[in-house]
């Protein structure tokens, strides 16, 4: 019985230095090839690790983007720099391609970030590129601008507004909204107070500046018939220079509104007419986002509802400039 331990402890023991004199062969070889290694490919092979982390982190959790305009003002100022969480309503699998499911679909009062339906692409390859570089750069370096230099708007970022079955109409500049199942209007500002929400609708249009607007929007009718503009109507159009940020629709309701009454038997007019004065309604799967900047944010007044799964992200926090530093409300 004492011989079978004897040979047992004997095996362990010879099995134990097998295994301690294996590990430090390979520990050997390691060193040696790490010696024997090319610094840059050494420098190269650190700094590919690293971009695939970052480009795994933008892709799937947090990404960088920096607010290019004052369409958010003032939630949002240009030049802030902020995180967006894409996991919350789903990442896409790869930059432009599908999306992952999620149980989380945005809500009413988010701040997101979305395709841009009006961006007119270069290709996907470009798109790719564009898009792997603005996230490794965390979005210092974009190189999708136009011909003047600056960034084209690929993503925006908005306030959702709007959701499925919900009717918007503006009257000067204000939006009202007929929620759905519902029968009446109700005044956005007093929605927002009744909610008890942080953020404000900012306006750079003063009310009194509705008249001449308008007049200036019948004069711009006039002209396209080719008939001369009223004196009266000229004035209004010179009033108008003050006006640095103009309600672009107010001025094209009244130029349909003069085209349709000279041309009653163009239903051009007519339909181009019934977005102002009908508003606009929110398909099922479709989502309306609006700038917090009334006057000075291109938003779903324009391009329309948004799909949902056009939606990337939605605003989590900003990280720059330091003396903005916090969660996005």
């Amino acid at each position: 019985m004492v011989q079978k331990q004897i040979d047992f402890f004997d095996r362990l023991q010879v099995l134990t230095e097998v295994v301690l004199t294996r590990r430090k062969q390979i520990r050997r070889i390691k060193k040696e090839k790490q010696k024997a290694k090319n610094p840059i490919l050494d420098w190269l092979e650190a700094f590919v690790w690293a971009a695939g982390m970052v480009l795994l982190a933008n892709q799937y959790f947090l990404q960088a983007y920096v607010i290019p305009s004052g369409s958010m003002i003032n939630t949002l100022l240009i030049g802030d720099r902020i995180f967006v969480n894409k996991l919350i309503y789903g990442p896409e699998l790869l930059p432009g391609l599908a999306k992952m499911p999620s149980p989380i679909k945005p809500a009413r009062n988010d701040i997101i970030i979305f395709e841009n339906p009006s961006y007119i692409s270069r290709g996907p390859v470009f798109d790719v590129a564009q898009r792997i570089i603005f996230m490794l750069t965390i979005s210092l370096v974009d190189i999708d601008r136009d011909e003047t230099g600056q960034p084209r708007a690929h993503f925006l970022i908005k306030r959702a507004v709007g959701m499925s079955g919900d009717h918007f109409i503006m009257e000067r500049g204000e939006m009202k909204v007929r929620f759905a199942g519902e029968l009446r209007w109700i005044d956005e500002r007093d929605f927002i107070a009744q909610q008890s929400w942080r953020h404000s609708i900012s306006r750079l249009m003063e009310a009194t500046q509705y008249p001449a607007l308008e007049m200036a929007g019948k004069a711009a009718g006039w002209m396209d018939l080719g008939l001369p503009v009223p004196e009266h109507l000229q004035t209004a159009m010179t009033s108008t220079n003050n006006i640095h940020y103009p309600d672009y629709l107010a001025h094209e309701k009244a130029r349909l509104e003069t085209l349709r009454n000279a041309m009653p038997h163009d239903r051009r007019y007519a339909t181009l007419l019934a977005r102002h004065s009908l508003g606009w309604y929110v398909p099922d799967g479709r989502i309306f986002p609006l700038g917090d900047n009334r006057d000075n944010s291109r938003d779903g007044r324009y391009f329309g509802p948004v799909r949902l799964s056009k939606v990337l992200g939605k605003g989590a926090m900003i990280f720059w400039p330091l003396a903005r530093i916090g969660s996005i409300k």
